[in-house]
């Protein structure tokens, strides 16, 4: 069996629990099956499948990693039944009374006003329809907001256009890092995506640092936002929140399996909203522990003195990794920019003897938010990519920024 064809069994059994006959139950796995598989039949050599991610001809929600994912799967196929029943019932009964008391056959319409019996039917009966189904739904939402007695507590911030993750509290407390989209594939879409006949199955959902959490623990996701609102959403998990500058805002997940997740942004967040990916690495405990042991040495080995004077070469070399991972999305490797986002080959403020110039909006943003705030950023990395934009490309300007006046214009 072919990967196509397994997911349309899948689909096909994600109906099973809402027919009783078994015979009925095989007749509806085979017809979504071989339906599927027809359609399938004309797809091309690039179809992929991601497991944790998007699936190709995804008819159905996706299979669910939490139980609140499952639940609300199950909930949806049941408003969808309940509503169904109500279409056919309804209209049923209507088109029958048209087909069977037409004038041609001689019927005649009725003289009478109204009905106490019909009237106070059509009332009740819809009522405790609504009512039951309203009763379904408060259920799971109010275990979607119940946050409490959380083992990790996590806080995303939403960037234009990626995100940053500090785990705020639980095993791991003090880790922070940013997330962004792989500079391979941001390249890739730039070139018109990937080749033809070329298969990548995690196209514009791979980044250079995922979320890793522990499988079977609770993990409350704090958002909030540095700009404007985003919205972070891993749809296996069941859970979708608004980030929202000023404001704090929380939900959470408990993943049953371990494996790769995937989810983007989904506000529309600004004009590179398509690249803003969220990738969820869950693994077992011991995973969990030995990959936190690793973050905290890595995070020891760059905790650099802001009071260390560094040469310039050094701060180059430093700032043009700096660049790559957060400027290059936008200013272009070459500094050039594109569209609206101004050049920092030959710009008169890098290119300005006044570094605070500069500094200053890494630090607090420009253009209306336009260009972010970096604050996040150590004062080592803020002064080496400065100093990097000042002397690359065509700025040969031989200044240097160091850690300490950067700490000082923070202040």
């Amino acid at each position: 069996m072919n990967n196509t064809q397994g997911m349309s069994m899948k689909r096909a059994q994600a109906l099973v629990p809402f027919f009783g006959d078994v015979a009925l139950r095989a007749s509806v796995k085979a017809s979504c099956a071989l339906t599927l598989a027809a359609v399938a039949g004309t797809a091309s050599a690039s179809t992929f499948n991601l497991p944790g991610g998007p699936q190709p001809f995804q008819l159905n929600l996706p299979v669910p990693a939490t139980r609140i994912a499952a639940e609300q799967n199950w909930l949806h196929w049941a408003m969808m039944i309940i509503c169904l029943v109500i279409f056919v019932a309804v209209f049923g009964v209507m088109f029958y009374s048209i087909w069977k008391h037409r004038k041609s056959l001689g019927h005649k319409p009725a003289t009478f006003h109204e009905s106490t019996a019909v009237e106070i039917a059509w009332t009740i009966v819809p009522f405790l329809i609504v009512i039951g189904m309203a009763l379904m739904a408060t259920k799971l939402l109010v275990a979607q907001k119940d946050t409490t007695n959380a083992d990790l507590t996590i806080k995303v911030t939403g960037i234009q256009w990626k995100w940053g993750y500090e785990y705020i509290k639980g095993e791991g407390e003090g880790i922070a890092f940013v997330s962004t989209l792989d500079a391979s594939h941001r390249a890739m879409s730039d070139a018109g995506g990937p080749k033809k006949g070329e298969i990548v199955s995690d196209y514009l959902l791979k980044v250079d640092k995922p979320l890793v959490v522990p499988v079977n623990q609770k993990i409350r996701i704090i958002t909030t936002a540095n700009d404007v609102i985003h919205a972070f959403a891993v749809p296996q998990f069941g859970i979708k929140q608004d980030a929202i500058p000023g404001f704090v805002r929380d939900t959470w997940f408990r993943a049953d399996k371990t494996g790769d997740f995937y989810g983007q942004c989904q506000e529309l967040c600004g004009k590179e909203h398509a690249y803003m990916p969220i990738h969820v690495k869950v693994v077992t405990p011991e995973q969990y522990s030995a990959w936190v042991t690793e973050r905290q040495k890595e995070a020891a080995a760059k905790a650099d003195d802001p009071s260390k004077v560094w040469q310039q070469a050094d701060l180059v070399a430093r700032g043009e990794k700096v660049y790559a991972a957060n400027c290059a999305a936008c200013h272009q490797a070459s500094g050039k920019g594109a569209g609206p986002i101004k050049a920092l080959d030959g710009s008169a403020i890098v290119l300005d003897a006044d570094h605070l110039k500069t500094t200053n909006i890494l630090l607090n943003g420009a253009a209306g938010g336009a260009m972010p705030a970096w604050k996040q950023l150590s004062d080592t990395e803020i002064a080496a990519v400065i100093t990097y934009a000042k002397n690359t490309w065509s700025n040969k300007t031989g200044q240097v920024v160091q850690p300490a006046q950067v700490q000082a214009a923070r202040k």
